[in-house]
């Protein structure tokens, strides 16, 4: 058969559409989702069950859907669990949540759109002028649908470190993609580690590794050796924000810090600038935006991705014991070590190169940004002429309307992208707020889009 509509992917931004369609699509309507992860909807981040693993979002803000702000937190209360609208849950509840909310939604069959949920890898794609768009499927199947979503999201974890600075004999002690969480019984109590990389996934594979008994001293090697500030115990009110009339990113980042200056608290002054984050960007050239990647990124992240106060306040103990070490630097190398590893790196702002010793190294560098370079799907439709990566590498080509242009910039009839395939044309675009407004629009677009194209009902006189 052909489907109305396909949905490419298997985590948040595949389960948000697909719920946000059955709200929408008539009971006549098809949709297929393709994906080959078996926690559909959880992928990692939401499948985790430790208790650590917090969101980075109070409770309020996680509903999936944007015309019920409360579902989650009631939810959560209907499992019998005492949260208020600020708390942080855990990131496995939310996970819980997003399987039961498709649960209520499928079971009313004879009342909702055909779903067939098909395990397996789109790993190719051409364009069927009967069928619209035809995809080959790692199982040997071929799907066809009219319309297709791309929510590939991030990939795969594997991001490995650079070759040419990782001695091979050194392999077998490096920890490529550390939420394969089996790599934690391979550790001793008192082993020494390296991380590379000082963000959100680093601090969970910290706690982590605290809470299996591990408590050898841990290195955190980043190029800037920053990491993710706390959100407050009682949040500021968000602070409207003064744009100057200059819209370059030096005149934007002194009217921010002006606003802290001058008494604002700039938590409240980063979530007053959220509701106007995405029409900022759209708003800005291609070399104001690629300044703001080389020189503001890494500041944004740590101040506009905070982390729940409870998880902070554990990191900041093994901060301020000693137990963790943050250096900046660059890699020049990893080496094997009769008893593990010796890392070089040179320090930042310096020609000194440091060396350490650590019986593990951890690559939490990855999943930060999607590409073409993960999917041998996007692959395939890139060396079609299908799709093309947008100018600054994020993702992929999209229009204000998420729909996925061909390398001379021209909308591809039936094909969308959802989550941070789109990151290049919205930016703000990997957090649940964000990504449940766009499949929400998404979903609306694609139904109108049915509704066209469907047959006349025929009257009877």
């Amino acid at each position: 058969m052909t489907y109305d509509v396909a949905v490419v992917g298997s985590g948040f931004s595949a389960i948000a559409l697909t719920i946000n369609l059955l709200r929408v699509l008539p009971p006549t309507a098809s949709i297929a989702v393709v994906g080959d992860d078996p926690g559909f909807g959880r992928g990692t981040a939401y499948r985790t069950e430790f208790y650590l693993h917090r969101l980075n979002v109070p409770a309020a803000r996680m509903s999936v859907f944007p015309d019920r702000p409360d579902d989650f937190v009631e939810w959560l209360r209907g499992q019998g669990k005492a949260v208020f609208a600020e708390d942080f849950a855990s990131r496995g509840d939310y996970g819980l949540y997003l399987r039961d909310t498709l649960a209520s939604l499928l079971r009313p069959r004879e009342r909702r759109a055909r779903v067939d949920f098909i395990r397996a890898k789109a790993t190719s794609c051409v364009q069927c002028e009967k069928d619209g768009l035809v995809f080959c499927l790692d199982n040997t199947d071929e799907l066809k649908a009219r319309n297709i979503v791309l929510a590939l999201g991030v990939g795969s974890a594997d991001l490995p470190l650079p070759k040419n600075c990782v001695e091979p004999a050194a392999t077998p002690r490096i920890i490529d993609n550390p939420w394969r969480l089996g790599w934690l019984s391979r550790v001793g109590r008192t082993d020494e580690i390296c991380i590379f990389g000082s963000g959100l996934t680093m601090i969970d594979q910290v706690l982590s590794m605290r809470a299996q008994g591990h408590r050898g001293r841990i290195h955190v090697l980043s190029r800037r050796g920053l990491v993710p500030h706390p959100h407050p115990k009682r949040r500021s009110a968000p602070v409207a924000t003064e744009m100057p009339e200059n819209r370059d990113m030096s005149s934007i980042l002194q009217a921010l810090r002006r606003q802290v200056e001058n008494g604002a608290d700039w938590r409240g002054v980063v979530d007053g600038l959220r509701p106007q984050t995405q029409a900022l960007w759209q708003s800005l050239g291609k070399e104001q935006r690629s300044r703001f990647l080389r020189h503001a990124l890494a500041w944004w992240n740590i101040h506009r991705h905070r982390i729940a106060p409870e998880v902070f306040s554990r990191f900041d103990t093994l901060l301020k014991d000693g137990t963790v070490t943050v250096h900046a630097g660059f890699l020049k190398s990893i080496k094997a070590a009769d008893d593990g590893t010796d890392v070089q790196f040179r320090k930042r702002g310096t020609q000194e190169v440091a060396a350490l010793h650590a019986d593990w190294v951890v690559n939490c560098t990855g999943m930060e940004r999607a590409g073409i370079g993960h999917s041998p799907l996007l692959q395939a439709m890139r060396d079609r002429g299908m799709i093309a990566m947008d100018e600054l590498g994020l993702g992929i080509s999209v229009d204000a309307q998420s729909r996925v242009l061909d390398p001379a910039g021209v909308p591809h009839p039936g094909l969308y992208a959802s989550g941070a395939l789109t990151a290049g044309q919205f930016w703000e675009i990997t957090a649940v707020p964000d990504i449940r407004i766009q499949a929400s629009k998404l979903a609306e677009t694609i139904s109108k889009d049915i509704a066209r194209s469907a047959p006349p009902v025929a009257r009877i006189a």
